[in-house]
């Protein structure tokens, strides 16, 4: 089993890419509470010249309320992450965390209904850019 399902767009700009993701995850009922641009980061951390690479933290309120009610530590799992990043030669990739994969150490039934419709839209996301 994979950890995360991805697609890889060419000859789309990676600004149009990320705002692409946001609207297909608000389709799917998703807000994205954090965005790390880890290009800038690792530039004004480390002094190094890095790839553009974007990590967007998406969370469905729905469905996350559902999880930490039924599993009280659960937030340490949560948000779900969306990597957009872009390659050499331009394509943009977009990876998304598999949640069935993510919550595998979490033997509780509400947690894995959960994760698994959780999934489905992030996998719908993935499909939907394509």
């Amino acid at each position: 089993m994979s950890y995360f399902f991805s697609t890889v767009l060419k000859n789309k700009n990676f600004e149009e890419v990320i705002e692409d993701v946001k609207a297909e995850l608000s389709k799917e009922g998703f807000g994205v509470p954090s965005e790390v641009d880890m290009k800038n980061t690792f530039k004004m951390k480390l002094g190094i010249d890095f790839r553009k690479y974007h990590i967007l933290g998406a969370c469905n309120p729905e469905y996350a309320r559902k999880a930490v009610e039924s599993e009280k530590n659960l937030g340490v799992l949560l948000p779900c992450s969306v990597v957009v990043q872009e390659h050499e030669n331009g394509d943009v990739e977009v990876a998304a965390v598999d949640p069935l994969a993510s919550m595998m150490a979490v033997s509780n039934p509400v947690v894995q209904e959960v994760a698994t419709e959780i999934t489905r839209r992030l996998e719908r996301v993935i499909e939907n850019l394509s």
